[in-house]
């Protein structure tokens, strides 16, 4: 054997047992401990990539950009609530916590949202008042954990989103890192200073849907019926879980597939816990239909919703709005080079090294030592975020992917971007078709199907 032939044969690379999995074992054999990272999964997933819209031509009439109006309004709670959420496109931000986040993040964000019509949601830990100062429409979580829980909260926000599991963790609870548990955070806590906090997996309260059923009406009671109810869960069971939600009586469902990110969790619960967002999106409409309650629940999606055709393509399957929270953060800044301070751009690459990382491919959120100011505590890192700055570039993002999403739209002859449908959807990979329903392009099968669905 020849010797560039051996070097190719030495260096070949086991599929079970790669540089990701060598790494897993020897870390864990050195150190006895699992990893605890941010942010969402990093594996390949079938995805909203794997869709593609079939636009108008000769068989569809488009409509026309400049002339025409494609209407993006959202209305979400109309079950029971009578004030139910009014927004300007079916765009909103996810729950993230005054704790993972920085408080001039919390501002920037509900400064973004007011600009732009849709709302912002608070997260564990409570409310803070930059951010019900800057938010026209907040959501306000009730969370398992019950930290920094405060009735008179819920009556000063405009809706409650029960959460009852996050894609990025389903059956598993939320963690704070001591790093990051600053004097302020820990008194909104009721915590320790400096201490690591890890949130409880289930509601202390209830044990099942029947005792949900009990909370919800609390709630409305504490809020005069006045504020929509929404039920978050994570993806796994996603048909079932609906179902129970609707029984309970949430106003809203919020389902958030595996894709979905998470301030700090074990990486065996990010990538190896729940379901992908396309197949569980498709199974919550099922799940709506089958109980002849699509259009009086409404169905909020999340979990790696990144541009204005993933929001289109949800759309089209059956969800009413999405909410997105890692892509704001890199709207943000996250995972950014530079950093805006002062009006001047500074590098944040030697910090990113100090992690032990580069742009681009930092998940230590947890660590409270974000370069770029997003997700710490640290006054002065705190500090390479400012809220004028964040809530500017948030509002572009929004209206970059409301703009994407009205276009393919009008793409597909549509007047209002609720009318867009599965039949304008068709799918490149085999795995896509079965979990959105649609046809594989090119043909009229559905996999999982045994007779043909006709175009």
């Amino acid at each position: 054997m020849n010797d560039s032939l051996h070097r190719l044969f030495f260096l070949e690379e086991s599929a079970g047992y790669n540089r990701h999995i060598l790494n897993y074992i020897q870390n864990a054999a050195a150190h006895g401990l699992y990893e605890i990272r941010g942010l969402g999964a990093k594996r390949r997933l079938p995805h909203f990539d794997d869709l593609v819209f079939l636009g108008a031509s000769l068989s569809r009439y488009p409509l026309e950009g400049y002339r025409e109006k494609c209407v993006t309004k959202t209305t979400l709670g109309t079950r029971y609530a009578s004030k139910p959420i009014e927004l300007e496109m079916p765009i909103t931000i996810a729950g993230m916590s005054f704790g993972s986040l920085s408080a001039n993040v919390k501002e920037a964000l509900g400064r973004a949202a007011t600009q732009v019509g849709t709302s912002t949601t608070t997260g564990d830990g409570g409310m803070t008042p930059e951010e019900r100062r800057s938010s026209k429409t907040l959501i306000y979580q009730c969370l398992p954990s019950r930290y920094g829980f405060n009735p008179d909260d819920v009556r000063r926000a405009d809706a409650i989103e029960i959460v009852i599991g996050q894609g990025a963790k389903p059956g598993g609870g939320g963690m704070l890192l001591g790093q990051k548990v600053n004097p302020r955070v820990a008194a909104m806590r009721t915590l320790p200073e400096g201490v690591d906090q890890r949130s409880a997996c289930r509601h202390p309260d209830w044990t099942g849907p029947d005792d949900l059923t009990i909370k919800i009406q609390e709630l409305r009671e504490l809020t005069d019926w006045q504020k929509p109810i929404y039920v978050k869960i994570g993806a796994s069971r996603p048909f079932n879980d609906v179902k129970l939600a609707v029984h309970a009586g949430a106003d809203v469902v919020v389902v958030d597939g595996m894709q979905g990110g998470t301030a700090a969790t074990q990486s065996v619960f990010i990538e190896h816990v729940g379901i992908p967002t396309l197949a569980a999106v498709r199974q919550a409409v099922d799940a709506l239909e089958d109980m002849n309650m699509k259009g009086k629940v409404q169905l909020i999606v999340s979990g790696g919703i990144r541009t204005g055709a993933d929001v289109a393509k949800a759309l089209a399957i059956g969800a009413d709005a999405v909410s997105i929270g890692q892509a704001i953060l890199m709207s943000l800044g996250c995972n950014s080079d530079t950093y805006i301070q002062n009006g001047a751009h500074h590098s944040a690459v030697d910090d990113y090294h100090a992690l032990g990382t580069a742009p681009g491919y930092c998940h230590h959120c947890h660590t409270g030592k974000c370069p770029v100011g997003v997700t710490t505590q640290d006054e002065q890192l705190e500090k390479r975020l400012e809220p004028d700055v964040g809530a500017r570039r948030v509002k572009n993002y929004l209206q970059t992917l409301n703009m994407e999403l009205t276009t393919i739209a009008r793409a597909c002859g549509k007047q209002n971007v609720h009318h867009l449908e599965r039949e304008d959807l068709v799918a490149l990979t085999i795995e896509a078709a079965a979990m959105a329903r649609v046809p594989l392009a090119g043909t009229n099968w559905i996999p999982g199907y045994t007779t043909a669905i006709h175009l």
